[in-house]
């Protein structure tokens, strides 16, 4: 077997999640893509915003970070 720089990718098949939000955050959620599109001058719809959205949230807490590093 060849000795590769990459390793094997992970498994990336998509996983559909179907969430219920409140109507105020979905008013909040078509603000900040109206905002993004105009910072950006690419419009984005919510549902691809989302999810870079969360993990954004994930890699930024630090105690949910400690505790998936514990072994």
């Amino acid at each position: 077997m060849a000795d590769l720089k990459l390793p094997q990718l992970p498994d990336r098949t998509p996983v559909k999640l179907i969430v219920t939000i409140s109507p105020d955050l979905h008013h909040a959620l078509i603000a900040y893509a109206a905002l993004y599109a105009q910072t950006y001058g690419r419009e984005e719809h919510i549902t691809e915003l989302v999810p870079a959205m969360l993990a954004g949230f994930l890699e930024s807490d630090r105690a949910f970070l400690r505790s998936r590093a514990k072994p």
